[in-house]
């Protein structure tokens, strides 16, 4: 499926045509929109299992931390990360667009998972 992000600007993304205005999970089969977080700027393993993100197969995952960089990846996610071969990436999410786009094109099977605001 290979999604890629066409725009982004604060509180707004395009993914394949289509608008968002809340935050998004990309995954290599689907887009998870209102990607909503247990504590709003911190990422825990909650949030990624509720959404199924750990249920395919992915190789990277980038996280867009917002327009001013402003959420945090909790340590027990790098480490569940970590455990299962997962390389991730945490960028103000301008800059993980771009290179989530990247990995896309590089054929990687890549998730984002994007904050649009702050």
């Amino acid at each position: 499926m290979a999604l890629l992000v066409r725009h982004y600007e604060f509180g707004r993304i395009v993914v394949d045509g289509r608008e968002y205005t809340r935050d998004i999970i990309i995954t290599p089969t689907r887009i998870i929109e209102n990607w909503w977080r247990k504590e709003g700027h911190r990422v825990c393993l909650e949030d990624l299992y509720k959404y199924g993100v750990f249920d395919e197969p992915f190789e990277i995952i980038v996280f867009g931390t917002g327009y001013h960089g402003l959420v945090v990846i909790e340590p027990e996610v790098i480490e569940e990360l970590k455990r299962r071969g997962i390389e991730y990436i945490a960028q103000p999410t301008r800059e993980a667009v771009n290179t989530y786009n990247r990995l896309v094109k590089e054929g990687r099977k890549v998730v984002g998972a994007f904050h649009l605001t702050c």
